[in-house]
């Protein structure tokens, strides 16, 4: 029933659940249960995202079609709840799920969020009662939807942004060290000057990390396939038809395009969050790589001339508001960040997974907010550090040779020729004097200097000093 404000205007309704009258706003597709979360979480402006809306909703159509299937529910039911699935994917009812992040631990709010505004909907399209309970939650509990619901969203973000995302990566990675083969640099170790590695040598190592990163989380892949739906509350699935999950499983796949299967035990997929916490820690392994590669680029970019100069970033923007000229690595930098904060979610995720106290895990959204948050992040980011960094960089290979020319860690090469105690003391000598390693070990040596300049020849030694010298 409307109830009216001082001025007389309609702004608010009644609405009833276990626990008495709520007043809901009048223009709200929710109902009771919601209101109460807004009322008792106003935590923080974080919400539920809409990948994980989506799936809650998908899990709703499939379970109202599994239940039409099984023939306990009445098809014209069925079928409204389904259209409401429909309605809400094609249009943007974003501020109809208005319920914070830091709720009930089971993420019962948010499941009756969606249950509420379906089971309106559908009662609006067919002028028949729609319960939320009874007809949208038929078969299921809060506590199988909302893990449900975390393994496909992460499902389906990795299939179909971050590994891709990936795939990416790897292309402008390989691409730009077929670009640069044959340049030769100082390898550095400890940030300090080492034997000579190629520029494509380094790129390649780069591609190496996020080809094994992205079959991490490939490996993950099939343990979010299995769900938890069908084992209800506790893992036993009562109140459930016994085929529910089998049907259910099958319903959903064909839906949403990925195989996917009844747990093998559902009382383990409702009391924990195992995968969920292995997924996120693929996650962090790619973001230590990405910030390894990151700090590798602000490295190689530092100066240009006071630090190493050995490649220039595109320049996005002014990098000073105070020293005019001033670029910096910013998209490194952004990669960077991302990569803290993939690094913090999965501490969170970590110790949420630990609160699965006896038959439920009570962290359950705040898992699926900090993994899909993770997944979306590193998606966006990682296109960027392929398209507008690495792409991007040209080399500066002046810098590059004459840094290398004056290495005298080069000696290292003649250790088996003259010994390490005799090549330290030409590395000391170079590094006294700012001369060239070859023209000292000229003086300090009995080879002659075609010998060393092929003992020397950055080129071999990049290759192992395995080249064929004839």
């Amino acid at each position: 029933m409307p109830a009216k404000s001082s001025d007389g205007a309609d702004n608010f309704r009644i609405e009833k659940d276990s626990l008495g009258d709520v007043r809901v706003p009048q223009g709200a597709r929710y109902g009771a249960q919601t209101q109460r979360a807004v009322e008792n979480f106003p935590v923080s402006e974080y919400r539920l995202p809409p990948e994980f809306l989506r799936a809650v909703v998908a899990i709703k159509r499939a379970a109202a079609e599994t239940n039409s299937r099984l023939r306990i529910l009445d098809t014209d039911l069925a079928e409204a709840i389904v259209q409401a699935c429909d309605q809400l994917t094609e249009v943007d009812y974003q501020n109809q799920f208005p319920v914070d992040v830091f709720q009930t631990g089971s993420g019962t709010s948010t499941n009756m969020n969606v249950n509420e505004v379906l089971a309106h909907l559908a009662s609006e399209a067919t002028g028949k009662t729609v319960s939320a309970n009874d007809h949208v939650n038929m078969c299921q509990s809060s506590n199988d939807v909302i893990p449900t619901a975390i393994h496909l969203s992460t499902l389906l973000a990795l299939q179909n942004r971050l590994l891709p995302a990936l795939v990416h990566l790897i292309d402008a990675i390989e691409a730009k060290a077929e670009a640069v083969d044959g340049i030769v640099k100082t390898g550095r170790t400890h940030l300090m000057d080492a034997v000579p590695v190629t520029l494509s040598q380094e790129l390649q190592a780069w591609s190496a990390q996020v080809k094994l990163c992205k079959e991490r989380i490939e490996s993950s892949l099939p343990r979010l396939e299995a769900l938890a739906q069908g084992g209800t509350a506790v893992g036993s699935g009562l109140n459930a038809h016994r085929d529910f999950a089998v049907v259910f499983a099958r319903k959903l796949s064909s839906a949403c395009g990925v195989s996917l299967r009844p747990a093998a035990n559902p009382f383990a997929a409702i009391s924990s969050q195992d995968t969920a916490v292995e997924v996120s820690g693929q996650l962090k392994t790619l973001a230590v790589a990405l910030m390894k590669i990151a700090n590798d680029l602000r490295w190689m970019n530092s100066g240009p001339l006071a630090g190493f100069g050995e490649i220039s970033l595109p320049s996005l923007q002014p990098g000073s508001s105070i020293m005019p000229g001033k670029v910096n690595p910013v998209i490194a930098e952004s990669v960077a960040m991302v990569a803290a904060k993939v690094m913090g979610n999965d501490t969170t995720i970590t110790v949420a997974g630990q609160s699965g106290n006896f038959q439920l895990n009570v962290m359950l959204p705040v898992i699926a907010f900090s993994l899909l948050e993770s997944v979306r992040i590193l998606s966006a980011v990682t296109r960027l550090l392929a398209d507008k960094a690495i792409s991007g960089f040209t080399v500066n290979e002046a810098r590059m040779r004459e840094a290398l020319a004056r290495n005298p860690i080069l000696v290292t090469a003649l250790n088996p020729v003259i010994g390490y105690a005799k090549a330290a003391e030409i590395a000391k000598s170079a590094y006294a004097t700012g001369r060239p390693v070859l023209e000292v070990a000229v003086e300090m040596t009995d080879l002659s200097r075609a010998e060393l300049e092929r003992l020397l020849d950055p080129v071999r030694l990049s290759c192992g000093g395995i080249v064929d010298d004839k």
